[in-house]
């Protein structure tokens, strides 16, 4: 059977610790280049991560004939050039969340994937989480009875001032890092889009990037609160209200690998006895999302999360900077 052979543009944090980790060894699929603007960074990337060839700039991969598809980790205004580049050298490409700063930039990319022919999709590796699948299969299901809430939280602490998630130029901020999440995994729940939002922000004096967040979305059969920080303790919840249960996934986001994912769900005993617990396997949600997106390619299929889906969060994120800015609901049908 044929191996899909991936390349990996730069040499993020995020790709050394986590991708290629959970992407080594597989049947259907291998790393087998990285590139970083360092020769050297590319080589010590590679030697410690036992991938074969390296590249001292983007572009040098990008042209590799060896290679198939590009995971692209870089910050996130390089995604769309990057991805473009890509596109345009008849590469399928996985580009990390999130995917633009502007529906403009994803329609972009829609055409040039349209005229190459090629696979492109956005990194949400929660959508390829068996604990994500599950958690929609059991609000679809209606054993939560009608859902009338959504509410989720997620947070970190971080002040580097040089740390890219502090950089407005890079794009940088709560809402384009981490408020993607909340949006994302409420759509792919649901199985709806929001009709309107609104949104508090808190800017850093010293950075300028939104460091507290709170919105509200209305979906057609829900409404939906989250909270997002990029200065507070870390923590992240997201829970579905019904009237019968409430469903509650516990490490929604940044879920373990050594562990199995729980998913709670609540009858109503608010001293939280009555909880049911549900256990899935053990797994690596960026091992499930290359498998997927590997397969995408072999057979031809839709990749996990398409340009379309992309075009609709980064709308929806957009959105929230409006609603804030201009302080009133801002209509998103």
């Amino acid at each position: 059977m044929q191996k899909i052979r991936w390349g990996v543009l730069g040499a993020a944090k995020i790709a050394r610790e986590k991708v290629i980790p959970a992407m080594q060894g597989k049947e259907h699929y291998e790393v087998t280049a990285i590139a970083s603007r360092s020769y050297e960074k590319a080589k010590a990337t590679a030697e410690s991560l036992g991938i074969l060839k390296y590249y001292g700039s983007y572009e040098a991969l990008i042209n590799d004939p060896d290679i198939d598809v590009i995971y692209n980790p870089l910050p996130n205004d390089l995604h769309i050039p990057y991805t473009l580049k890509c596109i345009e050298a008849g590469k399928h490409v996985l580009c990390e969340k999130p995917l633009a700063l502007n529906t403009e930039d994803v329609q972009l990319l829609m055409r040039a994937r349209d005229k190459a022919g090629v696979k492109v999709g956005e990194a949400f590796m929660v959508a390829s989480n068996p604990q994500w699948k599950k958690a929609r299969e059991i609000i679809a299901s209606g054993q939560l009875g009608t859902l009338r809430a959504v509410q989720g939280f997620f947070s970190y602490f971080n002040r580097q001032k040089d740390n890219i998630r502090n950089i407005p130029e890079n794009g940088g901020g709560g809402v384009w890092d981490i408020g993607c999440y909340p949006v994302f995994t409420s759509r792919f729940a649901l199985g709806e889009e929001p009709q309107r939002l609104a949104a508090l922000l808190d800017f850093d004096p010293d950075f300028g990037t939104d460091r507290v967040g709170s919105v509200i979305l209305q979906y057609p059969s829900v409404q939906m609160t989250f909270s997002i920080s990029t200065q507070l303790m870390p923590y992240q919840r997201m829970m579905f209200y019904g009237e019968k249960k409430a469903l509650e996934v516990r490490i929604p986001f940044n879920a373990p690998v050594d562990q199995p994912n729980e998913l709670h769900i609540h009858h109503g005993d608010i001293l939280g006895h009555q909880v049911e617990v549900l256990q899935l396997p053990v797994s690596d949600q960026y091992t499930e999302q290359a498998e997927e997106f590997s397969q995408a390619i072999l057979q031809n299929t839709d990749v996990p999360v398409s340009l379309e889906s992309a075009y609709q969060n980064t709308r929806i994120l957009q959105a929230i900077f409006q609603a804030a800015k201009e302080e009133r609901w801002v209509n998103l049908t």
